[in-house]
This record gives C-alpha cells, sequence and structure tokens, in this order.
C-alpha cells in the first residue's frame, strides 16, 4: 500500500474530521484537528493492513508570519512522523491547534518514546499536552522565561544565567 492509497484510506474513515491533506518532496500527510488526534493515531498503529507501530517524531510549527498564508484558521501545528517498520511506509499527521488553549491531547500512553518528544515541544513552543505525566522543561532551564521556537519571542532578550553555586564544578570533582 502506497502512501496515497493511505490518505485515501484515512478520508473514507475520518470523513470531515480531515481538515486538509497535501504532498510535499514526495511524502503525504493529513491534517486533523485536537480531538481527532487520538482516534486517528490508535487506527494508524492498530489497523493491520497500516501498522504504524513506530512514532518517529513529534515537532511543533509556528506559522506566525508565514509568507501567502493568510487564509489558515491556525498558527499551531504538533507534527507526528509515523512509520511502519513491517510494510515499510510513513505518514505524517498534523494537529491544527484553532483556539488560544495552545494544546492538544498526550499520546505518551500510546508510545512510550512520545513522552520526551511531548516535553521538548512544549518547551520551545509552548503547546501543552492534556494528560501528560511530566510535562516540565527539558532544554531549557527551569527560570527561562517563554519558549525560544515561537515566532514571536524576541530574538535579543536576556536570560537569567545559573550562578556557579548551582552548577556542578568539574574543577571539584575527582577522576579516578
Amino acid at each position: 500500500m502506497d502512501e496515497v492509497q493511505i490518505v485515501e484510506r484515512l478520508k473514507a474513515k475520518f470523513g470531515e474530521k480531515i481538515l486538509s491533506t497535501y504532498t510535499f518532496a514526495g511524502q503525504h500527510a493529513v491534517t486533523i484537528g485536537p480531538d481527532s488526534l487520538r482516534e486517528v493515531l490508535i487506527w494508524l498503529r492498530d489497523d493491520r493492513e497500516l501498522d504504524f507501530s513506530w512514532l518517529m517524531d513529534v515537532g511543533g510549527v509556528d506559522y506566525l508570519g508565514y509568507p501567502g498564508d493568510d487564509d489558515r484558521e491556525w498558527r499551531f501545528e504538533v507534527a507526528y512522523q509515523l512509520y511502519s517498520l513491517g510494510k515499510n511506509h510513513r505518514i505524517r499527521v498534523k494537529v491544527a491547534v484553532t483556539d488560544d488553549s495552545v494544546s492538544v491531547p498526550s499520546v505518551w500512553d500510546l508510545w512510550g518514546v512520545a513522552n520526551w518528544m511531548e516535553r521538548e515541544v512544549w518547551d520551545l513552543f509552548g503547546i501543552r499536552f492534556d494528560g501528560h505525566p511530566n510535562l516540565r522543561r527539558i532544554l531549557c532551564h527551569d527560570e527561562f522565561v517563554g519558549h525560544a521556537l515561537r515566532k514571536d519571542y524576541p530574538i535579543n532578550r536576556r536570560q537569567k544565567l545559573l550562578q556557579p553555586s548551582e552548577m556542578i564544578l568539574c574543577e571539584r570533582m575527582e577522576w579516578a
């Protein structure tokens, strides 16, 4: 089964829950709303003909100021890259964050690896994952203010630096 057939199966199964589809550089993607995320991903994972057993990546996208994109109804997307080891096919499922809540359901319980990936998206984009067991910073320090990959993050903003007493000093470590 190729990616075009997978997209057609998704459209047939979920109908109007599919907000849009597109193809770029030979890879096909579907965009859905947050309320359909878990249902769609569980179906893609558990359907024997599709067998998307591997969540390769979860990433965030901020479309603020994206050129030629004035009619988009949402600012953020969360992109899930799925791959089938047994069938050797892939699909990208994007979730449109259509409101000011900037949150989507967590899928860490479906794929354990999503735990850290969702933390990274939250840390850098500020997109919350409802139901995540440990949603805290993973790349930026705890006192970091804002979310560094948002398009409206002030690039010249100065952040608090950790004091030497708060860091582990290598000079004090004795190496055997």
